[in-house]
C-alpha cells in the first residue's frame, strides 16, 4: 500500500493489486469547501454539457487510470475525486484540487492559491486524460457539477444522443 498525504487536508491511498492494477482511495477532510467568492477570475465550468471521449481515444470501454508507486498522476487524482463524489464538484473544483494536491499547497493557503491559479487561463476538462485516454465521458449538470460516464455504457449512449445537452468532444491526443 502506498499512501500519499500531499496536502494537509487530503489523503490519497493507492493499493497496488496483482497485474499492476490499483485501487485508489481519496479522502478529503475539507470536502473541497472553499469559502468566499473568488473575484473576477476565469472558469472552466460548463452547464448542461456532455463531453464525449476523444475521437482518437485508444479504448472502447472505460477503465480507471493506473497508479504507480511514484507520484499520483493527474488522471488518477481526477478519477478518484470525481468517481468518489459524482455531481458534487465543478470542474473548477476538481482542476484546482488536483493542482493543489500535486503542489502540496496547505489548506489555509488555498483561497489565495485558487485565485492565482484561475487568474491564468486553464485547460478545461476537455483536455483531461480521462476523456482522451481512459474512456470516460464527463457530464456537467445544470449547476455545473460533474460526473464520470463510462464509454460503452447505456448511460453514455443516452447522454451522447441527448440533443438537449451541449455535446463536446474531449481534445484529441494527436493532430488529425
Amino acid at each position: 500500500m502506498i499512501e500519499r498525504s500531499r496536502a494537509s487536508r487530503l489523503t490519497v491511498t493507492a493499493t497496488i493489486l496483482p497485474g499492476g492494477l490499483a485501487k485508489l482511495s481519496l479522502f478529503c477532510y475539507c470536502g473541497l469547501a472553499h469559502s468566499g467568492e473568488i473575484g473576477d477570475v476565469g472558469s472552466t465550468n460548463y452547464t448542461g454539457t456532455f463531453i464525449q471521449v476523444a475521437d482518437d481515444c485508444p479504448v472502447e470501454t472505460a477503465s480507471a487510470p493506473p497508479v504507480s508507486g511514484k507520484a499520483l498522476t493527474v488522471a488518477a487524482l481526477q478519477y478518484a475525486l470525481i468517481s468518489a463524489h459524482p455531481y458534487e464538484f465543478t470542474s473548477d473544483d476538481v482542476l484546482f484540487e488536483v493542482y493543489a494536491t500535486r503542489q502540496s499547497i496547505p489548506f489555509e493557503d488555498r483561497t489565495a492559491a485558487r485565485e492565482a491559479f484561475f487568474a491564468k487561463d486553464q485547460a478545461c476538462m476537455r483536455a483531461s486524460p480521462l476523456g482522451k485516454r481512459y474512456g470516460w465521458g464527463i457530464h456537467h449538470d445544470d449547476d455545473g457539477r460533474i460526473a464520470l460516464v463510462p464509454l460503452g455504457s447505456d448511460e453514455y449512449r443516452s447522454f451522447a444522443a441527448d440533443s438537449s445537452k451541449k455535446q463536446l468532444k474531449a481534445m484529441r491526443s494527436k493532430r488529425a
